[in-house]
């Protein structure tokens, strides 16, 4: 996997990432760091980047069981410590998954096994912050 990050000096401390498979996308800082809120915050993009990595897990892995799940949500909210380096120190994984026939149990399956065993996002934040997981199901 590889990724090219290219500061943009005329937009003060904005930076373009072009992604190995060939994506683009800006982040930039907050004005007070000399950004001008332009874009998200790089670790904004960790943290969306982590809500995508196990989103993406437990949708695959209901598909796989051959449930009817017709979408899915992840609200995240995290804390960061207060002195450089800034890590994540908790991370609390809202998932709002909507289907047909989905029991909690197997909806709750997914998650744990996409915590606990694929997302290697939230596997590297699991080592500075602790992260929960709550589920929510809405039937269509």
């Amino acid at each position: 996997m590889e990724c090219t990050v290219r500061w943009q000096p005329q937009a003060g401390m904005a930076f373009n990432a072009e992604t190995g498979s060939g994506h683009l996308f800006a982040m930039d800082g907050a004005p007070e760091g000399g950004g001008r809120n332009l874009a998200p915050r790089p670790m904004e993009t960790v943290l969306a980047g982590t809500g995508g990595c196990a989103a993406y897990d437990v949708v695959l892995i209901l598909k796989r069981g051959r449930h009817d799940v017709r979408g899915c949500e992840v609200r995240l909210s995290a804390e960061r410590a207060e002195r450089d380096p800034k890590v994540f120190t908790r991370i609390h994984m809202q998932f709002v998954v909507t289907g047909r026939g989905l029991s909690s149990a197997v909806v709750e399956r997914a998650v744990a096994l996409s915590h606990e065993k694929y997302c290697s996002a939230s596997a590297m934040l699991a080592k500075t912050a602790e992260i929960t997981t709550a589920v929510e199901i809405v039937e269509t």
